[in-house]
């Protein structure tokens, strides 16, 4: 006899999981356990793995005996609550609920009162004697089941469920008639009355939504593994929507937007779930809770101390009451603002509940630019028209637009732009990551918007309830003000204010938790940190933030502004004594900035690159060129004879620096006559720019500054180039040093940017006295990229489509220009 192989376990109770296993069970069914673990009220149910859906999603069928293990564990729930799936008489219904391993909130679908169909929602009446209640959860379960399972258009049941009346049983049942003809419209058939059958079809669609649009876009921003697979919790429900003794809510166990010790939670009576975390309806203070339960209130905060014991991290926790019966229904570690993590870190320090270390872990490297976000200016007059909610701190301006398309399309040209919705929705990430920030009339701290803006480190504002949103006609308005789409307004986050016009925002100060975070890193790092600056002001900024010297000064940012008209009478002169006489201007204003930066990082390393990009990126395009010249040669033709001179002479200087234009263009600049080949080519524009640097460090010496200097040569790729240049620019040195009779100690080094200087660093490291990495030019060459090309054509689709997992140019590629770097470091 064969023995039939043992299917994989893919379906496990609650009680048989534990905080652990959440790569297994997802963050919420590995919650979900370890609090039933925990002795705390969880409603019963089993976790669905992410095994599972990884298979469904590699094949698009379930795996073998899946739903065998699911129909084994519903008999068990049954057995738990003495009730019997979908059953006439006394229902039992559940929520179908997503759980990847990494929070993803609002991202993936969910399905409640699954189980509900046209005998058990009588029965449903029966067991809690509210027939009212019955239709409304048989109508929230189909329009959920219709929009997520079914793919029917969410705002068709919008819009019908606006025109209802809702005040009746009658009205009730009427809803759930229009509901299930809305279904069998776009669908041409009717929710599945079968209980098993929509479960079954419940769990394929949250499979499915791991690949939704808004699923892949929130990985992305958030670099979560397209591979991991969403697990599924079926779960009993438990209903909030009961009555005055029931209610609904989200609670943090301290504040997320500020990370004071102090519970931030939020609480709807008479409500479900969504209806917080969606922002249909604005929430009320927890106090609201103790007014009308007070049992309930203590118990909560009981289990809230509880949970930041057990984790030590602080939770976010969603909880029902259901007729004066606590059950949470989910935990995790709570997402929140950059200030917040910082400040939660500390404190939990200080409380002895975690180490250093522990705090250094807790806080994202990344999330700490949120801490440099500009606040409203406090000293400029500002017309605030509204007040919300702060959900998340930080302070943006930017034009109005209603809706996210609009927002990725105008912030993809060059736009800034506030999100404004009455609330948002998962299907509205991508224009809440393009826009500065996000504008709210409905939904609290919890809300989609709120806790997506936190992550993403843009300001938010929510439940600004005074605001009358209107999306068709695409305008807000208050009170008198009107605001259409287009206009400019600002929000800050970390008030709640809503302001009209350009608001000024200045930057705000570093915190004494930052800079005791940033005193506790320096007991552990390994590294030494420089910054980027290329003027004295940026250059006295980093060194305030804790720089150690300067990594890299890009000269060609100095070549800029008023700067820009000299530079192009050097690059477009026609003998060498004009060139000469070009760059003898730009010298002393190239002295002036190094003599500041190395005023303003004495004593540290300041590595100063010489000019990198190509000549003609500091001139006109050669097509802007010739249509200006159309253009004034059309109006040439009708001026009189002054104005004839004038546009003669105005063509003539256009058709000179378009002569050389043309002369300088190249088919790929990125590989042409830049960095070091530029310095071979016109010696005189690196040996000014050599002068520059060594004059300006002895007259920072003798102010009494202690300049360290750094020359970096750019884009070396054979020995020879390295040792041209380095021997020229000692020559400078030993010039200008003599003149002045002064010894300055400086080294000259190359940057590794090309994949050949990486291979060949050990003949480079005989002359060069030290190495820097340029990884944007290594990533192009190695790529075969061009980066100022490919990040706006082909590379979002790679990363949508799987090609590459990261931006290249965010994350170091590891596996191929880490190799590079890896072998030039070993070489």
């Amino acid at each position: 006899m064969v023995k039939k192989p043992r299917s994989r376990k893919y379906v496990y109770e609650f009680e048989q999981g534990d905080k652990t296993k959440k790569a297994l069970l997802g963050g919420k069914g590995a919650g979900l356990a370890e609090m039933v673990n925990m002795g705390l009220p969880v409603p019963p149910g089993f976790t669905i793995t992410t095994e599972a859906c990884r298979e469904y999603i590699r094949t698009r069928e379930f795996p073998a005996g899946l739903m065998d293990q699911v129909a084994k564990h519903v008999g068990i729930l049954e057995a738990k609550m003495g009730k019997q799936l979908g059953a006439p008489g006394d229902p039992l219904l559940v929520s179908v609920r997503s759980g990847a391993k990494f929070s993803m909130p609002g991202m993936m679908d969910t399905v409640l009162n699954l189980g509900l169909n046209d005998k058990a929602v009588k029965g449903l009446a029966k067991q809690t004697g509210k027939e009212r209640f019955a239709y409304d959860a048989y109508r929230r379960f189909i329009q959920m089941f219709g929009a997520i399972v079914m793919d029917v258009p969410k705002d068709e049941f919008d819009n019908a469920f606006e025109k209802a009346k809702k005040r009746t049983v009658d009205d009730q049942r009427k809803i759930v008639t229009r509901f299930k003809q809305i279904v069998r419209k776009h669908t041409g058939m009717g929710v599945p009355q079968e209980p098993m059958e929509q479960l079954r079809v419940a769990i394929e669609a949250v499979f499915r939504s791991w690949d939704g649009e808004r699923a892949r876009i929130y990985r992305r921003q958030n670099k979560i593994s397209d591979d991991l697979g969403t697990a599924v919790n079926v779960q009993a429900m438990v209903f909030g929507n009961l009555g005055n003794d029931s209610g609904t809510g989200v609670a943090f166990t301290r504040d997320a937007s500020t990370g004071q010790r102090r519970p931030l939670a939020e609480y709807l009576p008479n409500a479900q779930g969504e209806d917080v975390v969606s922002g249909a309806r604005t929430p009320l203070p927890l106090e609201e809770l103790q007014q009308r339960d007070e049992a309930s209130y203590k118990r909560l905060i009981g289990i809230m101390a509880k949970l930041e014991k057990h984790y030590r991290d602080m939770c976010d926790i969603e909880f029902t009451v259901e007729r004066n019966k606590l059950w949470i229904l989910q935990t995790r570690i709570g997402k929140r603002s950059a200030a917040s993590a910082v400040k939660i870190a500390v404190s939990m320090v200080k409380e002895k509940v975690i180490t250093k270390q522990e705090a250094l872990l807790r806080v994202d490297p990344a999330s700490l630019d949120q801490l440099l976000h500009p606040q409203f200016d406090p000293t400029s007059k500002i017309e605030v028209i509204a007040t919300g909610l702060n959900a998340s701190p930080g302070a943006a301006v930017g034009k109005a637009v209603f809706d996210a398309k609009t927002a990725e399309l105008w912030a993809a040209s060059g736009e800034r732009v506030i999100l404004v919705r009455p609330m948002t929705e998962p299907d509205d990430v991508g224009g809440m990551y393009a826009a500065e920030g996000i504008l709210t009339s409905r939904g609290g701290k919890t809300s989609h918007a709120a806790v997506v803006a936190r992550g993403a480190g843009k300001p938010c504002v929510c439940g600004a309830e005074s605001l009358k949103i209107d999306t068709d006609r695409r305008q807000m308005k208050v009170g008198k003000v009107t605001v259409n789409e287009g206009d400019v307004i600002a929000i800050d986050g970390t008030t709640g204010r809503v302001a009209v016009g350009l608001v000024p925002l200045v930057e705000p100060e570093l915190s004494k938790e930052l800079l005791q975070i940033l005193k506790w890193a320096d007991e552990f790092r390994v590294l030494k940190v420089r910054t980027n600056a290329d003027n004295p002001a940026d250059a006295a900024k980093g060194r305030t933030f804790g720089a150690e010297g300067i990594g890299l000064a890009r000269t060609e940012h100095m070549f800029l502004g008023s700067r820009l008209p000299i530079v192009q009478r050097m690059i477009l002169s026609d003998t060498q004594e004009e060139e000469q006489a070009a760059l003898d201007e730009l010298l002393p204003v190239q002295k002036a900035d190094f003599v500041g930066i190395f005023e303003a990082m004495s004593g540290l390393p300041v590595t100063i690159r010489l000019l990198d990009p190509p000549l003609h990126e500091f001139l006109p395009s050669s097509k802007e060129l010739e249509l200006e010249i159309q253009a004034l040669g059309f109006e040439a033709q009708r001026a009189d004879e002054t104005e004839l001179v004038r546009l003669t002479k105005e063509i003539d200087g256009k058709r000179d620096i378009l002569a050389g234009v043309l002369r300088l263009e190249e088919s790929n600049p990125m590989l042409g006559m830049r960095g070091v080949r530029l310095g071979i080519v016109k010696p005189a524009l690196y040996a000014m720019q050599v002068r520059a640097i060594i004059e300006a460090a002895c007259d920072a010496k003798e102010s009494g500054k202690r300049p360290v200097v750094e020359i970096m040569v750019p884009l070396v790729a054979v020995r020879q180039e390295f040792e041209m240049i380095r021997d020229e620019a000692k020559a400078v040195i030993a010039e200008v040093l003599e003149a002045r009779g002064m010894k300055v100690d400086y080294v000259i080094g190359t940057m590794i940017e090309l994949p050949r200087a990486a291979l060949v660093a050990d003949e480079i490291a005989e002359t060069a006295e030290f190495f820097s990495f340029g990884t944007n030019d290594l990533t192009q060459t190695a790529f075969g990229f061009s980066r100022d090309d490919v990040e706006g054509k082909f590379l979002p689709t790679y990363l949508q489509r799987g090609v590459i997992k990261v931006n290249p140019f965010e994350s170091i590629d590891q596996p191929g220009v880490g190799r590079l770097i890896e072998i030039a470091t070993k070489e």
